[in-house]
């Protein structure tokens, strides 16, 4: 048995009371943190938290070499987590498809995403995002600024009158200018920074910052002034607004403090 289990946004008690009964029960746990993390805990507080021993898997160990995975979850009852939910952003379907074809049961025991938190903690309707985009580091595509790509995207959904989640590059210790020992995180104002300069410096955008936690930012602007403003510690989304409903034009007053004449720019 291969149960996928989403570890929540934020710390160790971030999962779900389902979550933390399949790994209490699990013969073996493994996890991977290269695709997000849990910027409040690490996963030796998780293990601690929940009685279990966790064995870290990195991208190799997790896309190219399952079969400790897989050799495991054929004889035993085994858990693979993720921050998030295991098969929305972080995806992991390719591992659940290799099970499958083992003739390995699967499950899965769902996690809060950013997708989900961003929408409740902005005010935006979930149904109204279109296509995510991803931001990466400029030094990451080889390039300058802002990837064609990305603002691609943003612009076929704001024709659409949709929202843009623009997730924010994370790059693993070691992967990174940072140095071998430190993880780097993109933050709201670096992504404001880099859309402001390459796209358009007065639209109107939304910061969110570690949602899930006890203490979120979330503050709506235009780019150029998100750019000036510091949120704090990771980890950090970006929302590029559609047109807005009247209902969320005004929770981005209210919840967001929003300035009228941005905000009214972009409603209906």
């Amino acid at each position: 048995m291969l149960t996928f289990v989403g570890l929540g946004l934020y710390d160790e008690d971030s999962i779900t009371v389902a979550g933390r009964e399949r790994l209490r029960e699990a013969d073996r746990v493994f996890a991977e943190t290269y695709t997000s993390r849990l910027v409040g805990a690490d996963l030796d507080a998780v293990a601690d938290a929940h009685g279990v021993e966790v064995e870290v898997r990195d991208r190799a160990g997790v896309e190219r070499d399952p079969e400790p995975i897989l050799a495991a979850a054929t004889d035993g009852d085994v858990v693979f987590c993720t921050p998030g939910d295991p098969l929305i952003a972080t995806t992991h379907t390719d591992l659940r498809l290799r099970a499958a074809e083992r003739g390995i049961e699967t499950s899965v025991v769902h996690g809060v995403t950013a997708e989900s938190a961003v929408a409740s903690l902005t005010g935006l309707q979930n149904y109204r995002f279109g296509r995510a985009v991803t931001l990466p580091f400029p030094y990451a595509h080889g390039g300058s600024g802002v990837p064609d790509s990305v603002r691609d995207g943003i612009r076929a959904n704001r024709e659409r009158g949709l929202h843009t989640l623009v997730f924010l590059d994370i790059k693993a210790a070691g992967s990174s200018p940072a140095g071998p020992d430190s993880d780097q995180f993109m933050t709201a104002d670096q992504a404001a920074a880099l859309l402001a300069d390459d796209w358009d410096a007065d639209a109107l955008a939304v910061a969110v910052a570690r949602a899930g936690s006890p203490d979120p930012t979330v503050r709506a602007d235009r780019l150029s002034a998100l750019a000036a403003t510091m949120f704090g510690p990771p980890l950090h989304a970006l929302v590029i607004p559609g047109e807005l409903h009247a209902v969320e034009a005004d929770a981005l007053r209210v919840f967001a403090e929003a300035p009228d004449d941005a905000v009214t720019r972009r409603e209906r």
